[in-house]
């Protein structure tokens, strides 16, 4: 199933402990995950029934903080974190390509970080 555009196409959970994250959502919802996905930071990933992705994540580095992040399908990045610029937002993380997977983007606006996501 492919996400429309505007809705969302990844939920990303960030925690010091992946695992018993994976575990919690696999018993509560049913999500299946796979083995962790290099490409979207390690990961384990789960395909949902309504075709959006959800990934959970160890910490990166020292600086980042737990959080949970989700991404909006966009058809053009640039011009959609524009957009976000222009309504009073600021760019935590430019235009990214993850291969194979499309280009993501972070903003910041009333204090948490929405991503955005063109796919290939």
């Amino acid at each position: 199933m492919t996400i429309p555009e505007n809705e969302i196409h990844y939920l990303e959970i960030v925690t010091p402990d992946a695992q018993s994250a994976r575990d919690l959502y696999s018993q509560a919802y049913g999500w299946r995950f796979e083995d962790m996905a290099p490409e979207l930071g390690n990961a384990f990933a789960a395909s949902l029934h309504n075709g959006s992705l959800c990934g959970i994540r160890a910490l990166m580095h020292t600086q980042e903080k737990p959080t949970v992040r989700t991404y909006i399908r966009v058809a053009d990045i640039q011009s959609s974190l524009q957009r976000a610029v222009e309504l009073g937002a600021t760019v935590a993380l430019e235009p990214t390509e993850i291969s194979g997977q499309g280009i993501i983007a972070i903003y910041r606006y009333g204090g948490i970080e929405q991503g955005i996501w063109q796919v290939p």
